[in-house]
């Protein structure tokens, strides 16, 4: 038998009375309790099974940014806020919290980490409204500046994270010409290492240095590397054009004759 509530719900969705953003919330949010209600899979889902998927759909809304795609931007904020729905939804039906209770935290904390709008604290620059943030933050119960890191970050962006966070309480070089002579001291201390234990160990102190000197460029490093590895994509994706049109397999072509091919791939996409 079917439930009235659901078909009422169901009924919400497919015709919808408005287009105001509270009426469209409403109705993704509906829509996921019917999925919920209805559909096998969705029934099956846990936090846990989902935690991967909300991942991914990070990292392809950061792609449609990256690419200038309005259209899959569009999209994947809409996929993004589905699964944030969902997990809200999971809370509701175990009774952790709902809709209302995560609008309100997110309100009070907003408020209360900015009391140079809403209070009397003066900040008149970027670096003092950061420092202001982990100082309240440790007001709130955090035993230590660094909770909260995320353990499931990319561990160059997590580097990233930790430096500024220990730098927001003056803990951090004074000019990048000082990183960038610990940047020589690593490289040298890489080359000496003598075992595999000891270079993995300076081959981290070394990116960890990098990371630090991507601060004083005022470059994230995650964004860098994204841009890097996408640039060499492709320009090799290029080579490949170049190879598959030759007819000849790449065993074929010595090591200067992919330079070559390189080179061209580099020109062809220079910026």
């Amino acid at each position: 038998m079917n439930d009235p509530s659901i078909e009422l719900l169901k009924a919400s969705i497919l015709n919808p009375d408005g287009n105001e953003v509270a009426d469209n919330f409403d109705r993704v949010v509906n829509l996921v309790r019917v999925l919920r209600h209805e559909c096998p899979w969705d029934r099956k889902q846990t936090r846990e099974s989902l935690a991967h998927l909300l991942l991914e759909e990070s990292y392809e809304l950061i792609h449609a940014i990256d690419e200038g795609n309005e259209v899959e931007l569009k999209k994947e904020l809409g996929d993004l806020f589905l699964h944030i729905c969902f997990q809200v939804i999971l809370a509701e039906e175990s009774g952790s919290f709902t809709f209302s209770d995560v609008f309100t935290s997110l309100c009070e904390k907003l408020i209360g980490r900015h009391p140079h709008v809403f209070g009397d604290i003066v900040a008149d620059s970027e670096k003092d409204v950061l420092k202001n943030w982990e100082t309240l933050k440790l007001r709130e119960g955090r035993t230590s500046l660094l909770d909260g890191v995320p353990k499931a970050m990319s561990e160059l962006l997590r580097a990233y994270r930790v430096q500024k966070k220990v730098a927001g309480v003056g803990f951090d070089w004074k000019t990048g010409d000082e990183v960038l002579e610990k940047l020589t001291e690593e490289i040298g201390e890489l080359q000496g290492a003598a075992t595999k234990d000891e270079q993995e160990d300076e081959f981290g102190d070394l990116l960890f240095t990098i990371v630090n000197y991507s601060r004083f460029l005022g470059v994230n490093p995650e964004d860098s590397l994204r841009k890097a590895t996408g640039k060499f994509m492709t320009r090799f994706a290029r080579m490949e054009l170049e190879v598959q049109a030759s007819g000849r397999p790449w065993q074929e072509y010595s090591p200067e004759e992919l330079d070559v091919l390189w080179n061209k791939a580099k020109s062809a996409t220079s910026r």
